[in-house]
């Protein structure tokens, strides 16, 4: 199995040719985010919608497009619910080393795009890219979701092949959960999160990945680019 030094130290290959995408939920927040809003701000019902969705009886983004539209929250009020929100361990390090290395860092997310770019603002990351459904208010507490993301057969809202694809670089996915699996597929390497959906599904299809636990995990594995920066 092949480890992250050895793919970024082969000699054809540059920095350019990579994107690094990297999951929101579960993994640069330690915990989902999406499903914190839900248990503090929508009516009960929500669970029973993620009932349906774990029975197979709706997909990922039929199961967010119910439960978001049973938020009752007003905007203030969940801004200062998400500025509470902390990152994972390292995470900052890591944005940081991508940007001193110029490596492509990219936030693709089934999740909410206002929740993640509220997030990252408020630890001074609002420069990253970020990919993720569109969260629109309704009214005064309200909101529902659009999918301008979304791909016909997928049953994400976010489908993230696509998006991941559509720039044809080589790609390094770092993520934890369900809505990553598609992806690892893809991915010529994974960073998957140690004991979660991402790990096994790695694990069952033989994906060449490695397991992390915070980012302090992933950053020394990226040094051997600031070798090869330096180097050029």
């Amino acid at each position: 199995m092949p480890k992250i030094s050895e793919i970024f130290s082969f000699p054809a290959l540059s920095r350019e040719e990579w994107d690094v995408i990297c999951d929101f939920d579960g993994t640069i927040t330690p915990f989902d985010v999406t499903d914190a809003v839900l248990e503090n701000f929508a009516s009960p019902e929500w669970e029973d919608v993620e009932q349906s969705w774990m029975a197979g009886e709706l997909t990922a983004r039929q199961c967010m497009e119910k439960q978001i539209c049973l938020l009752d929250v007003p905007v203030r009020r969940l801004d200062d619910f998400l500025d509470a929100i902390p990152l994972t361990e390292g995470f900052r390090e890591f944005a940081d080393f991508c940007r001193a290395t110029r490596l492509n860092l990219l936030v693709i997310s089934d999740g909410m795009d206002y929740v993640i770019r509220r997030v990252l603002t408020r630890h001074q990351l609002a420069d990253l890219p970020v990919v993720a459904n569109r969260l629109c208010v309704r009214g005064e507490g309200h909101y529902s979701l659009k999918f301008p993301h979304g791909a016909n057969g997928c049953p994400s809202g976010v489908c993230k092949c696509k998006v991941a694809g559509s720039g044809g670089k080589k790609i390094l996915l770092i993520g934890d959960g369900h809505s990553d699996c598609c992806l690892a597929g893809r991915a010529a390497f994974t960073l998957a999160k140690q004991g979660l959906a991402l790990q096994r599904h790695c694990e069952d299809r033989h994906y060449p990945y490695l397991p992390y636990v915070d980012f302090f995990d992933i950053v020394p594995r990226f040094e051997p680019l600031t070798a090869y920066k330096q180097g050029k």
